[in-house]
């Protein structure tokens, strides 16, 4: 079993709930629903994502202040487009989602790390960094972080809007994890946040279905700003082909309506709350006099670390002869660190699979 990946297992992606809402999506179509769609996507789509997000964010969400994209990752990318030139610093937390170092790279952007602790991203060392930098953008993922697991603490979310505002850059919040939580919800969604700021809000909040129905579907959100909506709308690409996913938009708009959506999020979050306990269980029995944890409240991942002494890229390199995998810790960072650190997924396997894995997890760590 390789814990490297981070996504879901096979029988937690809904074909069912898809064909049923293509069905009635396509018995009651349009023609002109099959045309170019208006750039910010389709006003009944958002409407309907605009009354799940105001339910699920226990917050009122209004559908000017949503944008549709094409999944998180196109997301971060036209963010990048819209906000950023060549040479410019974006901020990200250190460790953070690796493969958004590509996206920054794609773009020419000089990656700085802000370092966190239990409570998310530390601000009184984001506040030492602004002094000596000046970001076009600040990347963080304020729910479960990918891959530490925590979750950024509303007075800190509060703090790092304020931030932006007094130094003038764009938070990219990738909140694709938001509404998978287990026990209790998170902070409030920096989404939210955005629309508070009014006018000009610099916080450009990033949702996916990717997380939550399917990958497959490349369909996400951007809630933001009226004013950073509108130079997201000033785009090219949106002026020549119209909204990035309308189509797919069209169907998952009958999912919610449906109540398709709402049911397979309790699906999910009952799923995975079992593989997180199972996950948590077996690391206690197999790596537990020789790893650290905390026990994640949502999301997709444990963020393990080991003694100084070892190397998981190495370890790595040796998880096939046992029939695992995992991510090491060090692809996660831009200043080197996390050597002895190591991220699992309980998204893609079963509770006996995860057990299987972790055991030989254990095995691999202790040869």
């Amino acid at each position: 079993m390789n814990f490297g990946i981070g996504q879901p297992s096979a029988d937690l992606l809904p074909v069912e709930l898809m064909r049923t809402a293509a069905d009635q999506f396509l018995r009651s179509a349009h023609p002109t629903t099959l045309n170019y769609g208006v750039r910010e996507g389709d006003q009944g789509f958002r409407e309907s994502l605009a009354a799940f997000l105001s339910k699920h964010y226990a917050a009122d969400t209004q559908p000017s202040s949503l944008f549709i994209t094409a999944g998180n990752s196109q997301a971060l990318d036209f963010i990048c487009t819209q906000f950023t030139r060549a040479g410019d610093t974006v901020f990200v937390e250190e460790p953070t989602y690796f493969l958004a170092f590509q996206v920054f790279r794609d773009h020419g952007l000089n990656v700085v790390g802000i370092p966190m602790d239990e409570d998310g991203m530390d601000m009184d060392q984001l506040e030492q960094a602004l002094v000596k930098h000046k970001p076009a953008l600040l990347y963080t993922i304020p729910s479960y972080q990918n891959p530490g697991g925590q979750s950024l603490s509303e007075a800190r979310r509060k703090r790092l809007v304020a931030l932006s505002e007094q130094y003038d850059f764009i938070v990219a919040a990738d909140e694709v994890y938001q509404l998978l939580w287990y026990y209790d919800p998170p902070p409030v969604a920096l989404g939210s946040l955005a629309v508070q700021q009014g006018e000009t809000g610099n916080v450009v909040s990033m949702g996916s279905f990717s997380k939550i129905l399917a990958p497959g579907l490349r369909l996400g959100w951007i809630q933001s700003s009226p004013g950073l909506i509108r130079k997201m709308l000033a785009n090219g690409a949106l002026n020549s082909g119209g909204c990035f996913n309308h189509f797919t938009s069209q169907i998952v708009h009958q999912a919610i309506e449906m109540g398709l959506q709402d049911a397979h999020l309790e699906k999910l979050r009952g799923a995975y709350r079992g593989r997180l306990e199972t996950m948590d269980s077996a690391l206690q029995s197999n790596l537990g006099d020789i790893a650290r944890w905390r026990k994640p409240l949502g999301g997709y991942f444990f963020w393990l670390m080991l003694g100084d002494d070892l190397d998981t890229g190495v370890l790595r390199k040796k998880a096939g002869e046992f029939a695992t995998g995992f991510q090491p810790g060090a692809v996660f960072s831009r200043s080197d660190q996390f050597h002895n650190c190591l991220r699992l997924s309980f998204a893609h396997y079963n509770q006996r699979e995860i057990v299987q894995g972790i055991q030989r997890l254990g095995d691999l760590i202790k040869h």
